[in-house]
């Protein structure tokens, strides 16, 4: 798989990572009950594929995640290369707290359940509470000069945000959502990301399933209570049902291509150039060994512009 140099680091990500958002388990923002065979099977199958890179966080199951990396490393030779963050806690009822004091303390909890020495990217996963964004970030900057961490970047930032942190300590990458149905990024942070050397690695691409081509309203309908898409916009009225429709049109493209629609959707992402790499999220080794392809195929100018009206035809029906 082609690789792509993040920021001004010596950081060679393929251009698909493995997202374990969703194989973490039950929490406030989780994707229902998750099986770990087959999320350690996930992993261990996307290193297999050539994917060079997971993104992970302790949030995702409540620290979860990251043991069932730590212990996907423990059952291969290969070393590659960990992204993680801190800004999240949570209570006893498994809901989110956000939280910027206890940075140092997150990053060795992180440290021991991945089983590493050292976290090669360590991300601040939101600017909340905002008012603490410069403290966590010299912290984080601490853990960096103690060898703890390799590199810096940051997640869910807006340009404001990164000029703040940037006149502390260079932000090696910046990790936004962005996807054919959320493309708020182009407007201002990928050319602000491209102007200072800042790497990006873009989550969601397949939009938490919905680029797929598997989603449908029976699909819907039978999510677990507990899966966080049941709350999320984009799963209802108009938007779902739109999302559908252009899916349905994104099918034929892909498929001329001799690929799938998920890969399409990863593909889209990868062509813009200041785009390093796109974050996958698989609960299967299926799922994975699919999606993995998408990191060498290169859409052309004509099914780009084909999507680009498709895409704008989706817009004009939710005015």
């Amino acid at each position: 798989m082609q690789t792509r140099r993040l920021g001004d680091t010596d950081l060679e990500l393929t251009t698909v990572g493995l997202g374990t958002w969703a194989m973490g388990g039950p929490w406030q923002f989780g994707w229902g009950q998750q099986d770990d065979d087959e999320a350690i099977g996930a992993i261990l199958k996307a290193l297999d594929m050539g994917i060079n890179w997971i993104d992970t966080a302790p949030a995702y199951g409540l620290g979860h995640s990251e043991e069932l990396v730590g212990e996907a490393l423990k059952q291969t030779s290969e070393r590659p290369l960990i992204a993680t963050k801190c800004g999240i806690l949570w209570n006893e009822k498994k809901e989110k707290i956000s939280c910027l004091k206890e940075v140092r303390q997150e990053c060795h909890a992180s440290l021991k359940r991945l089983g590493v020495e050292v976290i090669d990217l360590y991300q601040m996963h939101w600017p909340d509470p905002d008012e603490d964004v410069e403290e966590a970030w010299e912290e984080m900057v601490r853990l960096k000069d103690e060898g703890k961490v390799r590199y810096l970047g940051v997640s869910n930032f807006n340009v404001g945000h990164l000029e703040r942190v940037q006149k502390i300590h260079p932000v090696a990458s910046l990790q936004p959502p962005y996807s054919m149905l959320h493309r708020e990024a182009e407007d201002e942070l990928l050319g602000y990301c491209a102007e200072n050397n800042i790497g990006v690695v873009a989550y969601s691409p397949m939009q938490r399933g919905l680029l797929t081509g598997k989603f449908t309203p029976e699909r819907l309908a039978e999510l677990p209570l507990d899966d966080h898409r049941r709350r999320n916009p984009d799963f209802h009225e108009p938007k779902f049902g739109t999302a559908m429709d252009l899916v349905e049109q994104l099918k034929e493209i892909a498929e001329r291509n001799g690929k799938t629609c998920a890969q399409l959707a990863v593909s889209w992402v990868l062509r813009r150039p200041e785009v390093t790499a796109a974050i996958v999220g698989a609960r299967r080794p299926a799922q994975i060994a699919e999606t993995a392809l998408a990191g060498d195929w290169f859409l052309s100018e004509t099914d780009i512009e084909q999507i680009e009206t498709l895409l704008a035809q989706r817009q004009a029906k939710l005015k």
